[in-house]
């Protein structure tokens, strides 16, 4: 890749500006992929390899204050005839999608910054969760990029009108696009979205068909793809997550790997669910829990059917995980593991109370 026109992969007048704040001799360029200590860079010249200086090494204290993919950077060079390029500096991200890293730490995984759009992909078959796209939804709210709710192959559908009212309580105020790859203008719906300097993120399950449509906007073979298996469980394409620049200079597109499962590492409730929180507002008690609480506005939405329960209790859920990694964030590895056996043994012996007192109630009938 050679002549980048930076404008158009995202540079804007805020990193400019930014930039102008260090050395005149470092260049800006935008992390385009990740591969262990190494990272490809574009700058106006082309596309390099490139390592993090000593110094930022040396003060990054956790993964967070590491370059990811869509991160802006100032580097020392623009051309690799000298060897690869040096990041000396991560300039201050606009957007960035995170979650939870694997484990029982409290570290956070970026999986790409300086994001527009966050395409959240899912494909209409058994796949198909709403619950699923609430938590994707809240992520993508909290990353500061608009969210757009991707369905793919429709094709395998058998009533799509029922599939996106399930989605109306879910995702309201959000755009739905509906693809399918059995056509050749089955990804027509996303292009609305391309444009000059604008970057757009992919996530979602395995094998929903996200590198399908990349290579659909790049107009060739770039990403390698697999079908969902028979289970409906996808299969691991994507390895890693990778900028791409789209012809015409459309801007670019990342993708990421597959993710079934995203553990929250910050989520924005107040409007992945504001109908509830607009309910929850009208309630006789301010810290109402909506659970047994008289003149309570949400569970009176429940019983009267404008609210699902399960809506509900989904919320209820990744609130319990907020307030978790929050209380956590301050405990050691070795307290929170026992908080959270502790929760779900409070959990337990609820249940088992419940069980006891209905019991002793039919006993006495």
């Amino acid at each position: 890749m050679t002549g980048n026109n930076l404008n158009d992969i995202g540079l804007s007048e805020r990193f400019i500006r930014e930039a102008a704040m260090y050395d005149n001799n470092l260049h800006l360029a935008r992390v385009s992929a990740q591969h262990k200590d190494m990272y490809r860079v574009i700058t106006e010249s082309g596309e390099m390899w490139a390592e993090i200086s000593g110094k930022l090494a040396y003060s990054a204290s956790v993964n967070d204050d590491y370059p990811v993919v869509g991160d802006w950077v100032l580097v020392d060079r623009t051309e690799d005839t000298a060897g690869h390029a040096v990041i000396r500096h991560i300039l201050t991200r606009k957007s960035c999608f995170s979650r939870k890293a694997a484990g029982t730490g409290q570290e956070l995984q970026k999986i790409a910054a300086n994001i527009d759009t966050v395409f959240i992909c899912m494909s209409l078959n058994n796949d198909f969760n709403v619950r699923r796209i609430e938590r994707y939804l809240a992520i993508a709210w909290d990353s500061m990029a608009v969210p757009v709710i991707v369905l793919t192959k429709s094709d395998l559908c058998d009533d799509l009108p029922a599939r996106l009212r399930d989605l109306e309580a879910a995702a309201a105020g959000v755009d739905v696009v509906v693809t399918t790859s059995m056509s050749g203008d089955g990804y027509t719906g996303i292009s609305q979205y391309l444009q000059k300097g604008r970057t757009i993120a992919f996530i979602g399950s395995s094998g929903v068909g996200k590198s399908t449509l990349i290579n659909r906007m790049m107009g060739e073979q770039m990403l390698a793809t697999k079908e969902i298996r028979d289970d409906d469980k996808g299969r691991h394409t994507t390895t890693h997550r990778q900028l791409l620049v789209l012809p015409e200079g459309d801007g670019v597109v990342i993708d990421t790997p597959g993710m079934r499962e995203i553990q929250l590492a910050g989520a924005d409730l107040s409007r992945s669910f504001a109908d509830i929180e607009e309910l929850a507002a009208k309630c006789r008690f301010r810290d109402c829990e909506h659970e047994a609480e008289p003149q309570c506005a949400v569970k009176k939405a429940v019983e009267d059917g404008t609210l699902s329960a399960e809506r509900l209790e989904n919320y209820k859920k990744l609130q319990r995980e907020m307030v978790f990694e929050e209380r956590k964030s301050t405990m050691s590895a070795a307290q929170a593991e026992k908080q959270k056996v502790v929760d779900m043994m409070g959990s337990l012996n609820y249940c088992r109370q419940v069980l006891k007192s209905n019991r002793k109630y039919k006993g006495n009938k």
